[in-house]
């Protein structure tokens, strides 16, 4: 099978690998669609982020869906569409057992470098997973439901809000994360949300997805300060860029016990911690997801949430370095697909 292996910053190749075998429990998957994630093109960019780089050749991606091969024992059938969760905990250590499985101590996440032997990712012709990672997408797309990977991200987020009908939302950053999101808020029960970003292409996909005002922060720098006033306006950040620049100006623009959600990872960061102290901020940081993705595919599956607006570009898997091109220019693209199979 072909597979799209990164080995180097700016070194992606298509390679032969072998197939896997399907055991007890296991599907063997013939993919259909990838989406290209952030994660995917700090590898390919700059070779990992923060502390982890590529110490070997891995195989890439993990928001994939794939038709059924062999259902082997599973209950499924074959050609049936799934989404394929990446996340593959142990079940068994301490974090699983309290129920918080997206912190297991043995976490098999594909397309991961943060252990060493990587772990393989999901982007390859044939694909063999857990039946409990793949969820029934009857009804979707291959592209939607490729898409439940990040929806599931900001769910999660969402989730460690708390309470959010009402609420006042700001959101810094309208990558893919960011306005998934601003569709995560809102179902939620969200009364404004006001978003931020430097491009004005992925500002106007937030306004499209239901943002109700957007800013670019490039052309704008003081926009935010009209928001400070009496100790700040909103009730909950969602900081998606990763850069203190952007969770320095949320903060001012939070109301005293606001909730900071952290989904961006940029590395390290500087932080405000007087206006948290003073203002008796909640940062809370949020990590992947468990089950939030079956629920974000079932979301989708009854129209409550539209990630169509999302998908902006679909290559071929021969052109699968196009795909990381474009992901990687956000003056035009927002989420862009591979497409392996139909």
């Amino acid at each position: 099978m072909r597979a799209i292996v990164i080995h180097a910053a700016k070194d992606l190749r298509i390679e032969d690998r072998p197939e896997e075998t399907p055991g007890p429990g296991q599907l063997r998957l013939r993919l259909a669609t990838g989406g290209v994630c952030g994660s995917d093109l700090h590898y390919y960019n700059h070779g990992g982020f923060g502390a982890v780089r590529l110490r070997e050749p891995m195989i890439l991606g993990h928001e994939v869906s794939a038709f059924v091969e062999d259902a082997g024992d599973t209950g499924f059938t074959k050609g049936q569409l799934v989404a394929v969760s990446p996340s593959r905990p142990c079940g068994g250590c301490r974090f699983c057992l309290e129920g918080l499985s997206n912190q297991c101590l043995n976490m098999r996440f594909y397309g991961s470098a943060m252990p060493f032997p990587h772990i393989q990712g999901a982007f390859r012709e044939s694909l063999v997973a857990d039946a409990s990672q793949c969820v029934d997408a009857t009804g979707l797309t291959p592209g939607e439901a490729a898409m439940a990977e990040p929806l599931a991200v900001t769910l999660h987020a969402t989730k460690r809000a708390g309470e959010m009908l009402g609420k006042r939302v700001l959101v810094t950053g309208c990558g893919p994360i960011g306005v998934l999101s601003i569709l995560a808020a809102r179902r939620a029960g969200a009364a404004e949300i006001v978003a931020t970003d430097l491009s004005d292409f992925t500002l106007a996909l937030a306004l499209k997805v239901g943002a109700d005002r957007v800013i670019n922060t490039g052309a704008e720098p003081d926009a935010l300060a009209a928001y400070s006033p009496d100790k700040g306006y909103f009730d909950v950040l969602y900081e998606c860029t990763g850069v203190a620049a952007a969770l320095a100006g949320g903060i001012t623009a939070l109301r005293p016990r606001g909730v900071i959600l952290q989904l961006g990872l940029g590395g390290d960061m500087t932080l405000p911690m007087m206006a948290i102290t003073a203002k008796e901020l909640d940062l809370r940081g949020s990590f992947r997801f468990h089950s939030e993705f079956a629920v974000g595919v079932g979301l989708m599956q009854k129209g409550l949430i539209n990630v169509k607006p999302l998908i902006t570009h679909s290559v071929g898997l021969d052109d699968a370095e196009t795909a990381f091109r474009l992901a990687s220019d956000r003056s035009q693209a927002m989420k862009a697909q591979i497409v392996f199979s139909g």
